[in-house]
């Protein structure tokens, strides 16, 4: 998921000539990513905790704000650039989705594989230790996927066409 592109310095990125991707540019991709993902992934994981849903639901509601704060944050970016929403819409889904489905299949299997870990209340150690550990794993795996996608023209990389 992608942030919106205002005031955090894109001049700065490094695109090598001959197509391919710096691994800066890809982790401050995926920096974006991340952004609304965790938004998405805790707020899922707190609801579904609260409400004592089953790990199954709260996965679910967790990958689908995901989703939704992962589209909605770049779309803020590429809106505020004049797109009409419908394209902002396109160029959000074009951007976004490998990267949240990466990042989304990676953090909620590390979540599901920590003893405990869903089943440990808000107020436990457990529970916020594993989603911040989860969520870091969730990044330095996903860099090199945005990387691979960047050096092909896809991902992140459609975001820049509306600086």
């Amino acid at each position: 998921m992608h942030i919106g592109h205002t005031g955090h310095g894109h001049a700065g990125h490094h695109h090598p000539a001959g197509g391919g991707s710096s691994w800066r540019t890809a982790a401050l991709a995926t920096l974006h990513c991340l952004t609304g993902c965790a938004i998405g992934e805790i707020l899922g994981m707190v609801i579904g905790t609260a409400l004592a849903l089953s790990a199954g639901a709260t996965v679910a509601l967790a990958v689908a704000l995901a989703f939704v704060f992962g589209y909605a944050l770049t779309m803020r970016g590429v809106l505020k650039a004049g797109l009409p929403v419908r394209q902002a819409l396109k160029v959000a889904l074009a951007a976004d989705t490998v990267s949240i489905l990466v990042m989304e299949i990676i953090d909620n299997t590390v979540m599901m594989t920590v003893p405990g870990a869903m089943d440990a209340g808000l107020a436990s150690f457990l529970f916020w230790g594993a989603l911040a550990f989860a969520l870091v794993v969730a990044f330095f795996l996903t860099v090199p996927v945005n990387r691979w996608l960047i050096a092909r023209g896809k991902g992140h990389a459609v975001v820049h066409a509306y600086h």
